[in-house]
């Protein structure tokens, strides 16, 4: 069920008026090569926020188990991508013009958004630390931020690679998001021009060989990923 639209896109990707070409691929080096960089570039961004939050709280979380707290943490993952995108530009708007299109701003709001998978996985890794290791720290006068940092985040360094995985791949294909808050010109995501260039210009093979190119995007990631599952 996977390889085959896989399969199909590739195929449509590698022919231009009936003949086998890989003009599909010069025009994406042409004319996307900029967006290819951005859009790597805004998930790396992106997923680095998402950590940068997600691991001093859910260490916070691990040592005081504040249900209020952690429910507000987990919020995002039951907002609609759409909603994301809509909320933050109209609260960014009016006072940081110019944030909300920028690709801070999208990293940020992609950040948002993924803050609540990152907690759910890292909070089920923190929280399968054996407390004595905790308790020994403690004793050693070691605070929370410690803690988290020479214990917690070492012993769940495998479910931490595979969360940045998972997170900067959603991040990689995101649409929703950058297009709600994209200015419109300038650099794009990379889904976003597979959409233009499919709906607006019918050119299904440069939006497969767009198509292809995040594939090969993404297969890096879930290589880790599956290297992961398999040790």
């Amino acid at each position: 069920m996977f390889l085959w639209p896989v399969g199909v896109s590739l195929v449509a990707s590698l022919s231009r008026d009936g003949q086998w070409s890989l003009a599909n691929y010069e025009r994406v080096w042409r004319l996307y090569a900029r967006d290819v960089l951005y859009t790597v570039g805004v998930a790396a961004a992106g997923s680095a926020l998402t950590f940068a939050a997600a691991i001093p709280l859910c260490g916070w979380l691990r040592a005081r188990a504040f249900g209020p707290v952690e429910f507000l943490l987990k919020v995002p993952l039951f907002v609609p991508f759409v909603v994301v995108g809509h909320a933050l530009r109209v609260v960014w708007s009016p006072y940081v013009p110019g944030f909300a299109a920028s690709w801070l701003g999208i990293a940020v709001a992609l950040a948002w958004k993924h803050l609540g998978l990152a907690a759910l996985l890292l909070l089920g890794a923190f929280r399968g630390v054996d407390e004595n290791y905790l308790e020994a720290a403690r004793q050693l006068g070691s605070g929370t931020g410690r803690v988290t940092r020479d214990i917690l985040v070492p012993m769940a360094a495998p479910t931490l690679a595979v969360s940045a995985v998972l997170i900067f791949s959603s991040m990689l294909a995101s649409f929703s998001i950058p297009l709600m808050l994209g200015r419109g010109s300038g650099a794009q995501m990379l889904m976003i021009d597979v959409y233009y260039r499919f709906g607006q210009h019918g050119d299904f093979e440069t939006a497969s060989a767009l198509g292809v190119v995040s594939y090969l995007l993404a297969m890096g990631a879930a290589l880790v990923y599956v290297r992961r599952l398999t040790r």
